[in-house]
């Protein structure tokens, strides 16, 4: 239970309780009757209310809840109101009968008070709950924070397995983005070299067609200049020619 939001009686018990005692405890309990407030208007807090219903009636313990902590968070960011706010309350009275023609005559009534007050034009919205003690208000209000930190103990752990399984993806979209960077690096240069090849591959055949073309072509056979054969007549003609002359 918040203290923040209790207002007990003034009187604290410090010594441990006589069977007497005790047996009147549970006779006070017995007789005693819860009022619930379902909206508690803003900016009041449990000693106001606690004062104004001490006008009907001898009132026990009161018990406020605060707002959301969600909800308490957005309204001081984007308000000037820093105070806590509360939205709904109990209210114990020491008489059963007294609670309940409280609740009959104050419920959609205004609260009331002087010209000018700040809950003045306030309208009250509360029940009276009929075989309902205040151990059971403690106990759901136990039972409410367990099962509000059984949620909150699955939501941080289901955002712990999400912040893994994130983590866990980038790390693997990292390896196979380095893995198809190598590949396409690998497969450019593999078409950089069979392009190269391409090119140099006809050079190598229209060579290698040249080299068999000129072993196929016999080579040209050198014309011999016929030796002349001695003729004796001539030589004997140019002789006598030559005789006459000179």
């Amino acid at each position: 239970m918040d203290p923040s939001g209790y207002a007990g009686p003034s009187e604290k018990t410090v010594k441990p309780l006589t069977p007497e005692a005790l047996a009147a405890f549970k006779a006070a309990q017995e007789k005693a009757g819860v009022v619930y407030i379902s909206r508690i208007p803003p900016g009041m807090r449990p000693t106001k209310v606690r004062h104004l219903m001490s006008a009907y009636g001898e009132v026990g313990r009161v018990y406020l809840q605060q707002e959301d902590a969600k909800r308490a968070y957005l309204r001081r960011k984007y308000t000037s109101t820093k105070k806590a706010h509360y939205t709904e309350g109990w209210v114990e009275f020491k008489d059963k009968r007294v609670a309940r023609s409280v609740a009959e005559m104050l419920n959609a009534q205004p609260i009331g008070g002087k010209k000018g007050s700040r809950w003045r034009d306030d309208v009250w919205t509360m029940k009276y709950l009929p075989k309902f003690k205040w151990n059971m208000l403690t106990e759901q209000i136990a039972h409410e924070a367990a099962v509000h930190a059984a949620q909150l103990r699955v939501e941080l752990s289901q955002s712990r397995k999400e912040q893994r399984d994130y983590l866990k993806n980038v790390e693997l979209a990292r390896v196979l983005g380095k893995r198809a960077e190598r590949k396409r690096k690998n497969v450019g240069d593999g078409e950089a070299q069979d392009a190269n090849d391409t090119v140099q591959r006809p050079q190598k055949v229209q060579r290698k067609v040249e080299d068999e073309g000129r072993a196929q072509v016999p080579p040209k056979e050198k014309r011999k200049k016929p030796k002349s054969d001695p003729n004796p007549d001539a030589e004997a003609q140019l002789s006598s020619v030559l005789g006459s002359i000179f």
